[in-house]
């Protein structure tokens, strides 16, 4: 079992070891994130749109 000096010097070790994405990275995932999250929400939006009127042509017709 390690003490609590050992602990934080291999914690500071291994957040050394990290390799941090740079500004342009991290702009350009966080732009491809909110375009991914709109084509969804459209996609689904879309699909949504087909099962309503899906569930109501049928309601219509058998009630």
């Amino acid at each position: 079992m390690t003490n609590p000096a050992q602990f934080i010097s291999q914690v500071r070790a291994e957040a050394a070891k990290i390799a941090w994405p740079g500004r342009r990275e991290v702009v350009t995932t966080t732009i491809m994130v909110f375009v991914m999250a709109m084509v969804f929400s459209l996609f689904f939006f879309v699909v949504d749109l087909l099962i309503r009127f899906g569930v109501t042509g049928i309601l219509r017709v058998v009630g």
